[in-house]
């Protein structure tokens, strides 16, 4: 299913699934789904935190379009743009294969991207190859979105991002 990307001019937030929404150690609340037990470490509380965020939500995993389809409802949240991913690989394996394409999806615009597998490589590389401001920020695989991510997350929106 496509969605329709609204442009807002306010900053976007990348938003991976696994590891930031589904903590690896199950930190959530049990969802009662026999069909996919990964969903039992869903808190349903994150989509009311993330819809309060002052940005443009996007969902940067390799759910795709399952993530409307399963995590959306779940969460309370609306149909959000997907981002496709191409079939190629980073040329010397230490870029996350997500770094560029996730730049040039934003085309220019302020952009947070929340995911457990950032490092220094992928922010040295935004930072030299994106135009406008960005947050590469990292959760931790083990406890997934935290209040302190969230809080850190929402300060730079409305310090660094753009007017929301």
């Amino acid at each position: 299913m496509e969605t329709e990307i609204t442009v807002t001019g306010r900053a976007l937030l990348f938003l991976d699934v696994d590891g930031t929404l589904l903590p690896f150690a199950g930190g959530g609340r049990q969802m009662d789904d026999d069909a996919n037990p990964f969903l039992a470490g869903l808190d349903p509380k994150h989509g009311r935190r993330l819809a309060a965020l002052p940005c443009d939500l996007v969902w940067a995993t390799t759910w795709m379009a399952e993530a409307n389809e399963v995590l959306a409802p779940r969460l309370g949240l609306p149909q959000l743009p997907v981002v496709d991913w191409l079939d190629e690989d980073d040329d010397d394996g230490r870029l996350h294969w997500k770094t560029r394409h996730l730049a040039e999806w934003a085309a220019g615009r302020s952009f947070v991207w929340v995911d457990d597998e950032i490092t220094d490589v992928d922010r040295t590389w935004v930072a030299a190859h994106h135009s406008a401001s960005a947050l590469l920020y990292r959760v931790d695989p083990l406890r997934g979105l935290t209040d302190a991510d969230y809080s850190a997350i929402a300060e730079w929106l409305l310090k660094d991002g753009p007017a929301a």
